[in-house]
């Protein structure tokens, strides 16, 4: 296991993260959830992930359970994340990142996990209707009481990201350290603002779903029935969203593709293939492996310490490639945006060499 650091903080967190998304489910029962997080330390792995709303705070209470069974020369290494911000409950405060929901959400998920203070809490998402200074004004108070360490963002866009390290550095609030956003070889849409946004400002980015539900695991094939022991095949509504975006789009077969041949040359597995390439990306602090089994975990594990070769790496862009339209995050409008100090202006080139282009092929 790799150690990196928690964005521009001192902390070092493992280049693999365990997520807890099924924690306490009929798919992760309470003792499996246990066996997990065991073999995650006994690999090094340390930071863990959880949120408030995972199965309705159970994935948080299953968490907490495990600290207090387990002696402090363990439990001292954990660097413990979750989050707050989604709804959970019906009455309207019961969601967004205002100080009275945060709170609260706050106080339940220190209650559920049994501790005195969270190592990074992350906001689980961008409250259009909140300002960000009064956000920001309840983390610095919780900082400052000793409840909380860091403070993390996640499915923040670039511009949410920037207004929100330089609202607390004018005010004199903790800066996020973190940016936690879907990020794998099918989505890499994430590299265009939010990616940049956040190696910019020296957040270590936290990738979810860094394998694609599944998909870059190599274990479904396109136009085949999803097996129902699976994630993708169940009768569950974020799965079969999440799986129908990936299954329809030729860019995540490609990159199946790609990820075989590619895991084949290294004798890996795609999946671990899959990790190495989004954990060696530029401003990755950690992926987060949400797995359904231990087996399923161990068989990932090996992708903390894997590195591909130049020549598959640039295998794996090539197939993932999302290409953008030429504006605003192609060429055309990347080329507007660069300047190097000594060759010639990006955009001029562009023109010119597309009309070299039209011309050749008029002729």
């Amino acid at each position: 296991m790799e150690y990196r650091r928690l964005g521009t903080s001192g902390t070092l967190v493992s280049n693999l993260a365990l997520g807890t998304m099924n924690f306490g489910t009929s798919e992760t029962p309470e003792e499996d959830a246990f066996a997990q997080m065991d073999a995650f330390l006994d690999a090094g792995g340390n930071l863990l992930d959880t949120a408030d709303v995972y199965n309705g705070g159970v994935a948080e209470e299953s968490v907490g359970r495990w600290l207090a069974a387990r002696p402090s020369e363990v439990t001292d290494r954990v660097v413990l994340a979750t989050k707050g911000r989604t709804r959970t409950g019906t009455d309207p405060n019961e969601a967004g990142t205002s100080r009275r929901h945060l709170d609260r959400a706050l106080t339940t998920s220190l209650r559920r996990l049994g501790v005195d203070t969270i190592d990074l809490y992350q906001l689980h998402a961008w409250d259009p209707l909140t300002p960000i200074e009064e956000t920001l004004s309840f983390l610095d108070s919780a900082v400052r009481a000793g409840k909380i360490r860091y403070v993390g963002l996640s499915n923040f866009t670039g511009w949410q990201l920037q207004l929100a390290v330089s609202t607390a550095q004018a005010h004199g609030y903790p800066v996020p350290v973190t940016l936690q956003a879907q990020y794998n070889l099918a989505t890499r849409q994430t590299e265009w603002e939010m990616a940049a946004a956040a190696q910019y400002n020296g957040l270590g980015i936290l990738a979810w779903s860094p394998l694609a539900s599944g998909f870059l695991t190599g274990k479904y094939k396109r136009g085949a029935q999803r097996p129902t022991d699976t994630r993708a095949g169940q009768d569950h509504a974020l799965y079969q969203y999440t799986s129908s975006n990936y299954e329809h789009s030729d860019r995540t077969w490609n990159s199946v593709d790609a990820l075989r041949k590619v895991a084949q040359a290294h004798g890996v597995t795609p999946a671990q293939a899959a990790l190495s390439w989004v954990v060696n990306r530029p401003g990755v602090t950690s992926a987060i492996v949400g797995a359904r089994t231990l087996e399923q975990l161990t068989g990932n594990l090996p992708a903390a310490d894997l590195r591909l070769d130049p020549d598959s790496v640039k295998a794996l862009d090539t197939a993932s490639d999302p290409h953008p339209a030429p504006y605003p995050y192609g060429a055309f409008g990347s080329a507007q945006r660069d300047r190097t100090p000594n060759d010639p202006e990006a955009l001029g080139a562009l023109i010119e060499k597309h009309a070299n282009s039209v011309s050749s092929r008029q002729h």
